[in-house]
Formats: C-alpha cells, sequence, structure tokens
C-alpha cells in the first residue's frame, strides 16, 4: 500500500517570523504541497486554550500567504462542539496547529479524544504544519516539571509524532535549556533541532529533515551530556 503521508512542516515564531515580509515565503512553501491554489485551512488552537486573539493574528498572515478559508476549529472549551471541529478539519486541504503551550495543547487533544481521528487523517494525506507551541505538538514528545524548581522532577511526554523528531522552538538567546533536558533521556546518538525564531524545519515521511529559511540547531546526546553539532543549512533560500 503506498504511503500517503506528506511532509511535516515545523515553524518557530518569534519576532523573526512576524517582521518577516508578507506573503511569507515558508508558508507559501507549505502551500506548495497542498495541491490547492488557494488552501482552506482548519485552525487547531488548543495550545492557546483558542485564544481568539491567536487567531485573528495567525489567520491575517495565512491569507496574506495565499490561503482560502480559514475555519477555527474550536476544541478548548468544556462545551466544544467536536463533532462540527472534526467537520472542520477534515475538510481543510491544510491543519494548522497553533503556538501557545505544549502541554496544554496536548491534554486538550487527549480530553477531547480527537489524536486518533488526527492520525487517521494524517496517515491519508493530510497535510499538517505548526507553529512554535504547535510545531512541538507535531512532534515526537516534549519534557515537562512537576515541580519547576527541581530539576529532578523533569520528563517525557508524548505528542502527535507525525515528525518522528525531538524539538524545540526559538530558545537560541537561553542556549536551548529544555531541547538539552529533554536529550537527556534519550539514549546515545539521539540528535535534536533547536529551530530559531524565524526557521522551520520539514521532515519527511522516511525521517530525512531539512532545514527551511534559515540554519537549524542541532545537539546530540552522547556519553558525557549533549554537545553541539554542525547546524543543518537550508537547501535553498525560501
Amino acid at each position: 500500500m503506498p504511503d500517503k503521508r506528506k511532509p511535516v512542516f515545523l515553524l518557530a515564531g518569534g519576532r523573526a517570523f512576524r517582521e518577516r515580509n508578507k506573503p511569507d515565503p515558508l508558508i507559501q512553501r507549505i502551500y506548495s504541497q497542498s495541491g490547492a491554489p488557494n488552501p482552506a485551512i482548519a485552525y487547531i488552537g488548543a495550545a492557546s486554550g483558542d485564544d481568539q486573539r491567536f487567531f485573528s493574528f495567525i489567520s491575517s498572515t495565512l491569507k496574506e500567504a495565499g490561503a482560502g478559508e480559514i475555519s477555527h476549529a474550536i476544541l478548548a472549551p468544556a462545551n466544544a462542539d467536536v463533532k462540527k471541529a472534526q467537520k472542520i478539519i477534515e475538510t481543510a486541504d491544510v491543519i494548522y496547529i497553533s503556538g501557545g503551550d505544549v502541554e496544554r495543547g496536548m491534554r486538550v487533544l487527549e480530553e477531547k479524544k480527537i489524536i486518533s481521528f488526527l492520525k487517521g487523517l494524517f496517515h491519508s494525506g493530510k497535510l499538517f504544519f505548526g507553529l512554535s507551541a504547535g510545531s512541538i505538538m507535531l512532534a515526537r514528545e516534549w519534557v515537562r516539571w512537576s515541580d519547576p524548581d527541581d530539576d529532578t522532577t523533569a520528563e517525557l511526554f508524548p505528542c502527535l509524532g507525525f515528525a518522528p523528531v525531538l524539538c524545540d522552538m526559538h530558545a537560541e538567546e537561553d542556549g536551548w535549556p529544555e531541547l538539552r533536558t529533554a536529550l537527556m533521556f534519550k539514549p546515545e546518538g539521539e540528535v535534536g533541532y533547536g529551530i530559531a525564531g524565524g526557521a522551520g524545519l520539514i521532515v519527511y515521511p522516511d525521517g530525512m529533515v531539512e532545514a527551511l529559511g534559515d540554519a537549524v540547531h542541532r545537539f546530540v546526546r552522547n556519553k558525557d551530556g549533549v554537545e553541539r553539532l554542525a547546524d543543518l543549512k537550508p537547501l535553498t533560500s525560501g
């Protein structure tokens, strides 16, 4: 049976994203994979609690890049109409996962029992991309602390896994502390990706990766801890 999965696009937000020229060339690159000239977008805002301001901001950016209809698939409220949200998601050309808080976003998807539905769409060939926390949600797993003041309470928790990588977003000024902590739970040789503000990472179905827009920082788990590798450079400027 042919593999219908499409590449997953992980974008980092931050100031560089907000200030990038419009229409956004990275988002246009994503749309080119959809097969639609003006793709309909389903917006999943679980990580932001379906904040309307987030939706309004990103909608204008998506529109400027050439999107058609952008529909908010609301899931976070206790009284959310999950069937309506599923219809919006299922009929869209592209599914966008918003920024916010990774753990909050995954909790919403789990509580609304929508993860298997999303996985089915991904495997059937639906195109997914995320921004900031939404990108991490599309990756394999992430790190949390039950006590933020106690590093011994850190643990990994699963994300959607559509992009089988470990990554963090726009934390370059802090030295990627969360990514480094997450890598300490992994075996030697595991690589993690730090996607700086305004950059992106394309993760192909076979696990191959490509930097998008700017260099992506790379780190590897070794016997002594975590080591910085050479950056992953983009193949093209857009």
